[in-house]
């Protein structure tokens, strides 16, 4: 056992119980009670007559309760057609994949926890920067999803899709859980909720540790804590979250090949980082108006080496990226009928208050240069409007609109890349939904929208790296896409199919680990999505979902079209079934296809095909879990890069070579939880 095990676990159960002292007695002195509690499969909620595209949906707490999972990113792998890999240690943000994107760390996904958004603008590492680690996921109570710009109410980041998490108010009973698994893998969680006064208070806290299955141990160290009160019309909540890492980054095929290291080896040791979050939310509602506040502090220092040696022979490429910040802000929305229309209107606003944004060199941890240094603030705000109109008993028609704007002062170390600004976009939107029958609806969608782009890049006059002249980019990227979809709502079985196209006018984006900006093309996405949630018999659940996307960039020379890393098929699903009224099995299968690495398709990835295994037993107030996560030691790769890089040895230039980060092997978790 690992020597900080003891101190964890001590901590969290010491935290929890002063956390919730009350927390396993209902008001009336009863031992804590499943007053509150219902199955609620969200796939299963009608969305025929709520809808406006075939491609939106719910996931409840129940579609994921008992589903095994590696990491917590993979949550938002509950919405069809979405993959999320990684490539550089549990602590940093997913990699995501959605309808041909390559979403890089969620440039095009737009995520929201309780109504505060997550994605990072002008990131120290990535543009749309959605780091999930901080969630807690017993305490997600569903996931509204949708995809497309075709929904008024979403703004940045949104083109491929959107996720809103929701966490809970209160739980049935306290608990407190305790995980062991293969390569050093340890989670102690505790939770519970009381009422008090006219409210519910809730609290919890997580702590994981990790070494993971490489030769460099990860030394994973994370810890998660939620504290929440909630009334009937308000809730005020507070997250905190710390994790430090040591990574084993992607890695050259040919130093596996060669044996110069194992599958699971590294070529740089000094690879990782730290990461921290702290977030006060506010919700609330008074009639038909809901409204939105946060403030949020956050926190990544990030080490890398991705080509070893290939530009400087004698100290190494490694870099570091510094992103600290604070990001405040709202939203509001309202609601009314008016002359036989559903009318809403709403609002967001946001300050990102970027302290320190940098990228230094560094030589076995230790910086030895700045390349770029500084400070930004950006500021924005959108309105948007919607009318919901019942043309006919059988036909819904919804027009939206919405307005941005960002504005950005960049304070660089370097004088001529510091500059101010502004920009505007109008984004129409339009959604036809028609119910052709009983359970069964038609939709067409179209609709607009944007991601905005690192503001360092529209101020940019000098590439800091090598003093070459820059092109600035705009601040808006837009987006422009359409939908047509089809769903059926039967008794037991949800089916839609759904057919997009969306383009992109520019994939422009601002590379943070060069400093500088990076140009791309045009693009053009035609795809189809196709999902599924049966429940054949009582306590047997079956879900599957299966798309295909055809991704090209628009207005290139022959034979340079492929987008690099637009995977063109993704599979996933899986079967749950209650054996006995104590005793649940799941089995799920996760498949993302080949895909381009280069313009010129001539380097592709390995598919990837991944099973999980799921078995749990209810006994009392005793829960026991036990997942094996690639059940058939699967050898794929979890995500994969091609370009030049160098080791020690090799000649001046480089070699282009395939680059990856392997899947973990097979390994056993065995989860306790015990009911308070």
């Amino acid at each position: 056992m690992h020597p900080s095990i003891p101190r964890l676990l001590r901590k969290t159960v010491l935290l929890a119980l002063l956390a919730m002292p009350s927390a396993a007695w209902s008001a009336d002195g009863k031992a804590g009670e499943n007053r509150d509690e219902i199955v609620v499969y969200g796939r299963a909620l009608e969305q025929v007559g709520v809808a406006t595209s075939g491609s939106e949906g719910v996931v409840g707490y129940a579609d994921f309760e008992k589903r095994p999972i590696s990491r917590v990113g993979e949550l938002a792998e509950n919405v069809p057609g979405l993959i999320a890999t990684q490539h550089s240690g549990s602590g940093k943000a997913n990699q995501y994949f959605l309808r041909g994107f390559n979403l890089d760390h969620g440039t095009d996904l737009a995520g929201f926890v309780d109504g505060a958004p997550v994605n990072m603008r002008s990131h120290g590492h990535g543009q749309g920067y959605l780091d999930l680690n901080f969630l807690i996921p017993e305490l997600v109570e569903r996931i509204d999803y949708t995809k497309g710009p075709y929904h008024a109410a979403d703004g940045d980041f949104a083109s491929a899709g959107s996720l809103r998490f929701v966490t809970k108010n209160r739980l049935s009973q306290p608990f407190f859980e305790v995980t062991g698994g293969s390569f050093g893998y340890w989670r102690g969680v505790a939770a519970g909720s009381a009422d008090t006064g006219q409210g519910t208070v809730l609290a919890a806290i997580d702590g994981t540790l990790s070494n993971g299955p490489w030769v460099l141990d990860e030394d994973l160290r994370k810890v998660n804590a939620l504290v929440k009160y909630s009334t009937p019309d308000w809730s005020l909540g507070l997250a905190g979250y710390s994790s430090r890492w040591t990574s084993t980054d992607q890695v050259p095929e040919r130093a596996i090949a060669s044996g110069l290291i194992p599958r699971f080896g590294f070529i740089d040791p000094d690879l990782g980082g730290r990461s921290g979050r702290v977030a006060l939310t506010f919700n609330g509602k008074a009639g038909n108006t809901t409204f939105t506040a946060y403030a949020i502090g956050s926190r990544l220092q990030l080490t890398s080496n991705f080509t070893y040696f290939l530009d400087d022979p004698v100290n190494g490429d490694q870099f570091r990226q510094i992103d600290r910040r604070g990001v405040f802000g709202g939203s509001v929305s309202h609601a009314f009928d008016a002359a036989g229309i559903a009318w809403r209107f709403g609002g967001d606003t946001r300050w990102d208050r970027i302290g320190q944004l940098g990228l230094y060199r560094t030589s076995a941890g230790t910086v030895t240069a700045t390349v770029r240094q500084d400070q930004v603030d950006e500021y924005g705000g959108g309105l948007f409007g919607e009318a919901r109109i019942n043309a006919t008993s059988r036909l819904r028609l919804v027009l939206g609109l919405r307005v941005d704007a960002i504005g950005y002062n960049v304070r660089s170390g370097l004088a001529v890349n510091s500059g101010k600004g502004s920009a505007t976009i109008v984004s129409p939107k339009a959604a036809l939904a028609w119910k052709a029958g009983d359970g069964v609806e038609l939709y067409a969608n179209y609709g607009q929208g944007y991601h905005s782009n690192d503001v360092r890049g529209a101020t940019i006059t000098v590439d800091p790296a090598s003093g070459d002249p820059a092109n600035r980019v705009p601040v808006f990227a837009r987006s422009r896409g359409a939908e047509l979809g089809l769903r059926v709502e039967r008794g037991p079985l949800n089916v839609s199919l759904v057919g997009f196209w969306l383009d992109l006018a520019s994939e422009l984006v601002f590379v943070g680990d060069a400093g500088s900006t990076e140009p791309n093309d045009a693009s053009r996405r035609f795809g189809t999505e196709f999902a599924l949630f049966w429940r054949p018999l009582p306590g047997v659940t079956v879900d599957g979902t299966a798309a295909y996307t055809r991704a090209r960039f628009r207005g290139v020379a022959p034979g340079q079209a492929f987008i690099p890393g637009a995977t063109p098929f993704v599979l996933g699903g899986g079967i749950s079934a209650s054996m006995t009224p104590s005793l649940t099995a799941t089995l799920r299968i996760r498949h993302f296809a080949s895909a381009p690495l280069i313009e010129d398709n001539s380097q592709k990835s390995d598919a990837t095909t991944l099973m999980n295994l799921g078995v749990y037993r209810e006994a009392g107030r005793l829960r026991l879990g036990i997942d094996v996560l690639n059940l058939f030691n699967a050898r794929d790769p979890d995500i994969t890069y091609f370009y030049a890089s160098r080791l020690r040895g090799e000649p001046a230039g480089g070699i282009d070579d395939r680059h990856i980060h392997p899947v973990e092997p097979r390994q056993v978790r065995v989860t306790a939880r015990f009911l308070l």
